[in-house]
């Protein structure tokens, strides 16, 4: 479990964890199970950033700016160049072969770029207006990573040998992925309530749920298209997530 929480952290945030050995598929598995704790990390640095901006007098869409690129810094900005490949190589519109040679690719795109700006646009929207922004940006970084279990679960191929889709790629057990998902719900209900009561509690669990189904759409399209899922794909899925469980956190 050390291993598989160690590379948790170190394949999902940068913080360091010296000792990473050979990782078989049964680590990997394990590690996307545990992926929503790395949502801890992310979701606590940009709860730090808005708790020391407010005292300090910035406005709340600046401290949501900075919350949001505070999300970026912890993670390499790996998902949101994940979300960017995925949007160009969907909108080529070429079969999955060529699809995926887009993906690979070092520049970004149209597609990614509006893809890009348009999703954090929201999510620095979604943030600046949340009744509790704190809760929302911890809530909306472990329903993000929430998709990563369920996106590797079996029954789901890889796009391409090699990488990290195929390492991970039908590795986590459907029952495992309904466990997490019940612990995140549940966790993220207690976090609403002790924010702001039965109505948060009702709405942090609905963010996860409404994250988690965003991801699951957008799971089965890219499978459709590409015919499986590649490292993009995950990347993809955790941002679409959190942003939707961002904009349902925002919800009055």
């Amino acid at each position: 479990m050390t291993a598989a929480l160690r590379l948790t952290v170190t394949l999902l945030t940068v913080v360091p964890w010296p000792g990473a050995g050979e990782i078989d598929r049964r680590t990997a598995g394990r590690a996307m199970l545990l992926a929503p704790l790395a949502g801890l990390i992310v979701g606590g640095g940009a709860a730090a950033v808005l708790a020391v901006g407010a005292p300090a007098g910035l406005a709340a869409p600046l401290r949501a700016a900075l919350a949001v690129a505070a999300t970026a810094a912890l993670t390499r900005a790996l998902h949101l160049d994940g979300l960017a490949d995925l949007a160009d190589g969907l909108g080529s519109r070429r079969p999955a072969e060529g699809a995926l040679e887009v993906m690979k690719r070092s520049d970004i795109g149209p597609f990614g770029v509006v893809t890009l700006l348009l999703t954090l646009l929201i999510q620095v929207a979604a943030l600046a207006t949340a009744p509790h922004a704190a809760a929302a940006a911890l809530v909306a970084a472990v329903a993000g990573r929430l998709a990563l279990p369920w996106a590797c679960r079996a029954g789901v191929p890889c796009a391409r040998p090699g990488g990290l889709g195929a390492l991970v790629a039908g590795t986590v057990g459907a029952r495992e992925a309904v466990a997490v998902t019940a612990a995140v719900m549940a966790a993220a209900g207690g976090l609403g309530v002790w924010a702001d009561g039965a109505a948060g509690g009702v709405r942090a669990v609905a963010a996860v749920l409404l994250g988690l189904a965003a991801a699951l759409l957008m799971l089965r399209h890219a499978v459709r298209r590409l015919g499986g899922i590649t490292g993009d794909v995950l990347g993809a899925l955790v941002e679409l997530a959190a942003t939707a469980a961002l904009v349902v956190m925002a919800a009055h």
